[in-house]
This record gives C-alpha cells, structure tokens and sequence, in this order.
C-alpha cells in the first residue's frame, strides 16, 4: 500500500486560515519571505540543514563562489597566485571588507574559518588532509602551504552548498562540534538578534558597509547587488496558511510551495512560480550504521530491496511526473558519473525484502524513524518508510517533530533507548551529491563523517583515487566504483529526483537562480 499525501496538509479546498491584517508600507523597504522550514540552527559550518545554508549567504561570504556554470570565481578574494609547482597558494583579500561589527577581514580570519570548516565538511577535510601550514603575511595576504598539490583547491573553497563561509576569528575558534550563536558576518545582510524568534520569524538588515563585486551575479558569484533594505523570514509551517498569505499579497515569496497547492497557486494571475535549479535535489533515507539493526548490512540491504521510489515521489512531490523522476543511483542523473539505474541493487520488491530480512539475522530490535512534521518535501519520506518497514516485519516507532528536532537530534550517536535514532529522511541539491569530493552519501568516513557514520576504508581509498586521477577516464572509473560500493554497503538508499516550483508576487523581478534561494538581483518590479 502506498501513504497518499501529507497529513500536514489537509487540502487546498480546505478553510484557509487568514493571517492578521498587514500595513501596506513596508513594500518599499521590505521582502516578506517564507522559507522551507524554521531556522532552529543558525551556524552553517556545524550543520548541513539546507535552511541554514541559505541563512548562511545572507551573513556571510566566501573567498570564492561557484558560477551557474560551477567554476569558481573570487568572491572576497582580489585573486591569488599559485607557487612553487602548486604547494603555495598566496591569497589575498579586495580592500575594504567589513565585518557588520565594523571590524576589518583579516587573513587570520579567513585562516581560522577555512581550518574550521575542514573539520566539518566532506569536501574540507580533504583539503584538510593536505594542508602543510599557513601563513600570514599582512592583514590581506596569506599563505597556504601543501603538502601535496591539489589541483581542486577553489572548487573546494568556493563549492555551491555548505561553502567555507568566513566568520570572525573569534568565532572561527569555536570548537567544530559545537555551534556558534553569535551571528557576525561580512554578507550582504546582518542578522538581527533582537527580532529572531525560532519557530516564527527571522529579519536580516541591509549591511550599509557592504561592497559587492563588479561583475554581474552568477549563483553564489559576482555582484551581490541586495535591493530590499530589510528581509523578514516569516516561518509558516501549515502549506495552506501560507498559500493564503501569498495569495493575498501579504507575503511576497514562498520558498518550496508542496505539490499539492501547486494548481491552487497557477491559477492566480498574480503569483509566478518557476523553477529556479533546473538541476533539481534527490531524496534520501539515511540509516544509522552505530547501532543495531542497521549495523548488519544484510539487513540495510533488506531495506533497500523494500525502496519503491514511486511512492516516495508521489507521497512529496504528487502525481505531475514532470517534477520527478526515478533515481536509482548515488549520482545524481545529469550529473558527471550517473551510470545507470543500477537495477540490479534495487528489486523493489516487498516479498524479497522480507525473505531477506528473515534471513538477516534481524532480532527485532526497535527502529526507530526521527521525522519532521512541519516539512512537506521530508515529513511523507518517513511516513512511507514507516509503512514499508512494518510491512517486511520491523519493530518501527516512527518519532515525528517539527524539524529543528531533528536536526539536533540526528546528531546523536547513543542507541535508539537514549535519545538516538535509526533513520532519517532529506533532500539534497544534485550537483552538490554529484562527485566524490562533494557528496555525503557515499564517503566512509566513521566517526568524522555525516550523520550516519558509514565506515568504509574501501570508499575513502576510491575517493583519494578519484582525486588523484591524472585524467578524466580514471576518475570516472573512482567515482563509478565508489558509487556502486556505497550502494552494495547501503550507506544510503536513494528515493528519487526533483525538481522544485518557487514561488512568488509578479511585483517582483530579478529572482536569482541557483540551488539555494539568495538574496541578492530581487527586486520590486
């Protein structure tokens, strides 16, 4: 049987809850926003939350940035120079970059960033893994010494998604496994403290000191021109409040409107929806490696027998097959090293999985699936998971919250009768899941890496052979053996691929495109 649909949303012919009456002055300075989910975590190095991410390119900035065409342009930095046959890279900073405390960027705040956020992301702690020493040299120089060449160098740092944002050193110190509270960027918007309310709204202020490049805006790089004074975030998390409001005019954007409201929204003449990353994102269930049962593979790989991604896709993104497609791979289709369905993994079959799981040597032991109820793109995920499990003969508890929850939760590395967890479900942009270096889903790292904790020794050695490859045929081969081994291991069990309609006021213009919803190009029409 297939889950139909969300329960959080109970239709678009439902009552629509009217929001309070809104003064009609606050056009002229303000972007009323709805994101795809409350902002519970605020510091993007700790946290892989795509809502944080995009929190993230509000406060602020990176030394390079990756165009619609993923190379990587100078974002802060004026440029660098590559020396001593590729084991220094001097890098030095545009003048007059500010913090929104109005201290000056420094080379020791990029140093301390940077050394950060390689103890947290995948694509970082390769670089991490290389780095020799640093230097700095003045207040807008430094140095980076390898102790190998590494040719991906400003791919890394100026990567689409969970980028080395810069911070102050003050901040940049803070140990990598805990948050930073204080929100002090050199971004295009400052962060307003004193107005956030997690659960209800977040507002950012234009940063006056803010200089953006010449060159014109390109996904995360070029000119970051921001032509709203003041950005609310207004959390909403029932789809037909919000449908309401932007409807009504009283918000002016809504990040991800869910699948069913989508007809709701075409046909008023004054709302636009378009989407914006044509390359779109792949759902994902995610099993926790730590803790029985998903500590013995053969029953992770019952489990993927049981996967029939049409129903993940209909239960989120509903029966318009044009906003999906099936995705049996670890790469992402339209992306470098999709080679395949890979059926062979894949059955989809609920006989075979419960023979499989019968023969796993599965002791019954409690599963428990952490799950969102206030985002419709994840919450139905875990519903159908919840559904399938049960019927192969799991013990399933399916432990739903709002997602803030989750996200810290799915932190937790104790066993499921201390607060832990089985399973968990997100999405992910495709071409930020679409190489060795970027992806999560396919790194055995244990302990240092993605929530899951995957250990592979076999899948770190392909990943450095994938990085090492002196041509384009070896790297293919790295990447297509590693793909296919995170598979066969079940680090992760792919639910398919989308794309996703935005939504917004016909007053507005200039709406940028690119994985993640930025605030700069969108304007009043």
């Amino acid at each position: 049987m297939m889950l139909n649909r969300r329960t959080l949303v109970k239709g678009a012919a439902a009552t629509l809850v009217a929001a309070p009456a809104l003064a009609q002055d606050w056009r002229g300075t303000t972007l009323r926003f709805i994101p795809q989910a409350n902002l519970s975590s605020l510091d993007p190095i700790w946290t892989t939350a795509t809502v944080t991410n995009n929190h993230g390119y509000y406060v602020y900035d990176t030394l390079y940035a990756a165009d619609m065409d993923f190379v990587a342009k100078p974002q802060m930095a004026e440029g660098h120079e590559v020396r001593d046959n590729g084991l220094r890279w001097r890098f030095k900073l545009r003048a007059g970059l500010k913090f929104h405390d109005g201290e000056p960027v420094r080379a020791q705040d990029c140093i301390a960033s940077i050394m950060r956020w390689t103890q947290r992301d995948a694509f970082g702690q390769l670089v991490g893994r290389v780095v020799d020493d640093w230097a700095v040299i003045d207040d807008r120089t430094f140095d980076l010494k390898l102790k190998k060449p590494f040719p991906l160098l400003l791919d890394a740092l100026g990567k689409p998604d969970t980028p080395a944002f810069i911070m102050p050193e003050r901040h940049a110190k803070t140990d990598a496994n805990r948050q930073v509270t204080e929100m002090v960027g050199s971004g295009p918007y400052r962060f307003l403290a004193g107005e956030y309310n997690s659960g209800s709204r977040v507002v950012y202020e234009k940063f006056a000191d803010y200089v953006p490049r010449p060159e014109p805006a390109s996904r995360g790089a070029g000119g970051k021109v921001c032509h709203f004074q003041r950005i609310e975030w207004h959390i909403l998390p029932d789809p037909s409040t919000a449908a309401n409001a932007l409807t009504r005019g009283e918000m002016d954007w809504w990040e991800r409107p869910p699948a069913d409201l989508q007809p709701l929204l075409a046909r008023n003449r004054d709302v636009v929806r378009e989407v914006t990353d044509a390359s779109g994102r792949i759902a994902i269930m995610r099993l926790n490696h730590l803790h029985p049962p998903f500590n013995n593979p053969k029953v992770r790989a019952a489990v993927r027998m049981a996967v029939m991604q049409e129903d993940y896709m209909r239960a989120t993104q509903g029966d318009d097959t044009s906003a999906w497609q099936l995705c049996r791979s670890l790469w992402p289709k339209g992306t470098a090293y999709y080679n395949g369905e890979q059926e062979d993994l894949m059955p989809q079959s609920i006989a075979r999985a419960t023979e499989a799981l019968k023969a796993s040597g599965y002791a019954g032991e409690k599963v428990v699936i952490i799950n969102p109820t206030d985002f419709p793109d994840i919450g139905p995920l875990g519903q159908v998971t919840a559904d399938i499990l049960k019927r192969i003969g799991m013990n399933v508890e399916l432990a739903e919250t709002d997602w803030g929850t989750v996200i810290q939760r799915r932190g937790s590395r104790e066993a499921v009768d201390k607060g832990g967890w089985s399973i968990f479900h997100t999405t992910g942009p495709a071409p930020g899941w679409g190489t060795p270096a970027t992806s999560l889903l396919v790194r055995g790292q244990g302990a240092r890496g993605w929530f899951g904790w995957w250990e592979s020794a076999r899948a770190e050695q392909l990943t450095q052979e994938w990085l090492d490859a002196s041509d384009e045929a070896g790297q293919k081969k790295a990447a297509h053996a590693l793909g296919r081994l995170a598979l066969e291991e079940v680090a992760t069990v792919p639910l398919g691929q989308f794309t996703l309609k935005t939504a917004y006021r016909r007053t507005l213009t200039g709406m940028p495109h690119g994985s993640a919803p930025y605030p700069w190009s969108v304007r009043r029409a």
